[in-house]
């Protein structure tokens, strides 16, 4: 039984009870770290947070700490337990970490969390706001990978206009599609996902990456989306009109063309995935069972 009040919502509810539509919650801490003077958060070592492909690709590894949650939410969110622990303050639920920040907050407990040690409060939890900071932000700290820039200024129109498309119709569209629950909040999303898997295919048949045939955030956004798509997303959010492996070739070797960059394949934990979908959602698998699967193997080489 939910134990949800009128202030705050249900960890567990998806979505709207009206239309069956799910709806995502807007990011609530919208701060940014800058090396500008008079900047409120300012880059320095040691900064918490939990985000993965960038920080791995930036080289920020001993500049940033991470903390990873526990894969099985709960009624109180996302869990620190079984050897997934909150190295700074001992907390149980990612929730505390939020009512340290804003003792008041009555959003959802959402990951991942950018935290700075030296005011003891969230900087930012948009993960796309956050991948832009780690991009440039700790350039200075990092100078050996002050030249690696995922959001160049030539490119940043076309990447705006592309994640648009791809973050509606197929990052949320997966979830729209999966969260849905009626037919009709279904059928809106799961067709326009794969005109767009479609349109990506089309894409990566003419260039390796999908802005400016370079390694760019829109990459990086939508990847992390596509390694989950046959091993959850087809099955447990019935995504299933095609798969990744059997019927989008390109957007495979895209695929492992990425996860075959320097630090990346480590930050895939497939069993921490796979456990958090299909035993965290029981209003969708009310067993909890595991598909054995893990979807097409990453690590097989590219063909050029």
């Amino acid at each position: 039984m939910s134990t949800a009040t009128k202030d705050q919502p249900s960890i567990l509810k998806w979505a709207n009870d009206k239309t069956g539509e799910f709806k995502r919650q807007v990011s609530s801490f919208r701060d940014v770290i800058s090396d500008e003077p008079g900047s409120k958060f300012v880059p320095e070592a040691r900064t918490a947070h939990r985000t993965l492909l960038v920080r791995a690709l930036k080289g920020l590894e001993d500049i940033i700490s991470l903390d990873v949650v526990h894969w099985h939410m709960q009624e109180k969110g996302w869990p620190f337990k079984d050897g997934y622990e909150d190295s700074l303050y001992g907390a149980k639920f990612v929730r505390e970490i939020y009512f340290k920040a804003q003792p008041d907050y009555a959003g959802r407990f959402t990951v991942p969390v950018l935290w700075d040690k030296k005011t003891e409060t969230i900087v930012n939890n948009e993960s796309s706001e956050i991948i832009r900071m780690l991009n440039t932000a700790f350039d200075k700290l990092v100078p050996s990978k002050a030249g690696i820039n995922y959001y160049p200024a030539n490119l940043q129109t076309e990447i705006d206009a592309t994640n648009e498309w791809i973050y509606d119709t197929v990052n949320n569209g997966v979830y729209k599609s999966g969260f849905a629950t009626t037919q009709a909040a279904y059928e809106n999303n799961v067709y326009p996902l794969f005109k767009s898997l479609d349109r990506i295919e089309d894409i990566l048949s003419k260039a390796d990456y999908l802005v400016g045939n370079t390694l760019t955030e829109a990459d990086l956004r939508l990847w992390t989306t596509i390694v989950r798509f046959d091993p959850v997303y087809h099955g447990h959010f019935k995504c299933n009109i095609k798969g990744i492996e059997k019927d989008y070739p390109h957007i495979l070797k895209w695929t492992r063309r990425i996860y075959q960059l320097p630090k990346i394949a480590e930050t895939v934990n497939m069993e921490h995935i796979k456990n958090h979908y299909y035993q965290s959602h029981l209003q969708i698998n009310p067993t909890g069972v595991v598909p054995a699967g893990n979807g097409p193997n990453l690590a097989e080489p590219v063909i050029v």
